[in-house]
C-alpha cells in the first residue's frame, strides 16, 4: 500500500487507497466514498449529517437489494432499518433519521485511516461541536472532482464493493475463493459450490491498481462503458498461448488494462510479448493485489505463488517460455510519466 500511495503520489492515489487497502468489516465506506464524489459538485462546502445521509442510505439500500451481507457483524440496527425501507415498513423519514443516528457510528472517523495508518491529506474534516453535525469539505475533494480521473471512480468503488460483499456472502475462509475471468463478457466472477457468482466488470476490478492508467504507456484510460474509447482488457501474455500450457492465462495476474492504441492500434502489442522491463511492473501490479485484502488478494498468491520471491519466479518461467514461442518483443512508441 505504501508503494501505492507513495512512489509517485497523487490524490487520486490516496483516495484509491481508501476502497482498494485496508480490512473491510462493513461497506460503509464504499457509500461514504460514493456519497463524497456525488457532494464535489456543489458550491457548499459543509454537508449536515442530515444532507449526507440522503445519498449514504441510497447507496447501502440498493445494495442490500444485490447481497444482504453488507458487513461482518452479526446484527446491525442501520442495517436493518435500511432492510425495513426496502420491504416498506419503515419511511424515507424514518430512513434519513436512523442513518443520522447510526449509520456515521465509526466510518467518519476512520475513512482516512488505511492499515491503522492516516493519510497525509483529507478529503472532509469532521465537525462534532454545536447543533449542527456533519462535515466539512476539503479542497482535496473538489480537485477529485476536477481531475481526468473522477469518472472512473465512481465505477472502481461499485467493483471493489461488489467484490467484498460477494466474499462475505459465501462465508468462506479467503484461501478458498478464486476469482475467475470471463473472456467473452470481460467479467470477474467467483464459481461457489452451488453455482456460478458474476461479480463486477474486469475493468472496474483491475482499474484501481493501475491509477486509471494504461498499463503499457501510462495514458489515461476509462472504464465508462458507454465511451468510445474504452480501455481493452489485455491478456500481459497473450491468450494464444493457453493451448500450449496448463497455467491460466485467463488468471487476474495476467489481465492488465490497455489504452486501445497500444492494445491493437498501429505498432500495438496484438500477440507479442512485452519487453522484460515490463516483468517488473506486472509484478509490482500484482503485488497491489497483494497489499489489498480478500478475494483478490488470495487469488493471486494461488495463481502466482505465497512470497514475493516465488511470485518473481513464476513470472519469469511464464516470460521464458512465451518468449520461446511468439518470438517478438514489443514496447509502446512513447510512454507517458509513470504512475507506478
Amino acid at each position: 500500500m505504501g508503494i501505492f500511495e507513495e512512489e509517485y503520489p497523487s490524490l487520486e492515489s490516496y483516495f484509491r487507497s481508501v476502497i482498494l487497502f485496508g480490512r473491510n468489516s462493513a461497506s460503509y465506506k464504499f457509500a461514504l466514498a460514493r456519497s463524497l464524489l456525488s457532494l464535489s459538485n456543489q458550491k457548499n462546502t459543509f454537508i449536515s449529517l442530515e444532507e449526507l445521509s440522503v445519498p449514504f442510505s441510497t447507496h447501502i439500500t440498493e445494495h442490500l437489494k444485490i447481497n444482504d451481507k453488507q458487513t461482518t457483524s452479526r446484527s446491525s440496527t442501520f442495517l436493518n432499518t435500511c432492510r425495513d425501507f426496502n420491504n416498506g415498513s419503515v419511511s424515507q423519514a424514518q430512513l434519513i433519521q436512523a442513518t443520522e443516528k447510526y449509520g456515521f457510528v465509526n466510518v467518519l472517523d476512520a475513512f482516512h485511516n488505511v492499515n491503522n495508518v492516516a493519510l497525509p491529506i483529507k478529503f472532509f474534516d469532521v465537525v462534532k461541536e454545536g447543533r449542527k453535525k456533519g462535515i466539512v469539505l476539503t479542497d482535496d475533494i473538489y480537485k477529485i472532482n476536477e481531475s481526468s480521473q473522477f469518472n472512473n471512480l465512481d465505477f472502481e468503488i461499485e467493483g471493489r464493493w461488489r467484490l467484498v460483499e460477494t466474499a462475505w456472502s459465501l462465508d468462506l475462509t479467503p484461501n478458498l475463493l478464486t476469482v475467475d475471468y470471463d473472456n467473452k463478457n470481460n467479467t470477474l466472477f467467483i464459481n461457489s459450490e452451488i453455482r456460478r457468482i458474476d461479480i463486477t466488470s474486469s475493468r472496474e476490478g483491475l482499474n484501481g491498481y493501475q491509477k486509471g492508467k494504461c498499463f503499457y504507456c501510462f495514458d489515461n484510460i476509462t472504464i465508462d462503458p458507454s465511451s468510445d474509447d474504452l480501455a481493452d482488457v489485455d491478456h500481459f501474455f497473450p491468450h494464444t498461448l493457453q493451448s500450449m500450457t496448463q497455467i491460466n492465462l485467463n488468471g487476474v495476474w495476467n489481465l492488465v488494462l490497455s489504452c486501445q492504441s497500444c492494445n491493437r492500434g498501429i505498432g500495438g502489442k496484438f500477440a507479442q510479448i512485452p519487453r522484460t522491463r515490463y516483468l517488473d511492473r506486472l509484478h509490482k501490479r500484482n503485488n497491489f493485489f497483494i497489499d489489498s485484502h480478500h478475494p483478490l488478494r488470495e487469488t493471486l498468491i494461488n495463481q502466482t505463488g505465497k512470497t514475493e520471491f516465488q511470485r518473481a519466479s513464476f513470472l519469469r518461467d511464464i516470460d521464458k517460455f512465451a518468449i520461446n514461442k511468439l518470438i517478438v518483443r514489443w514496447e509502446p512508441i512513447y510512454e507517458h510519466e509513470h504512475a507506478f
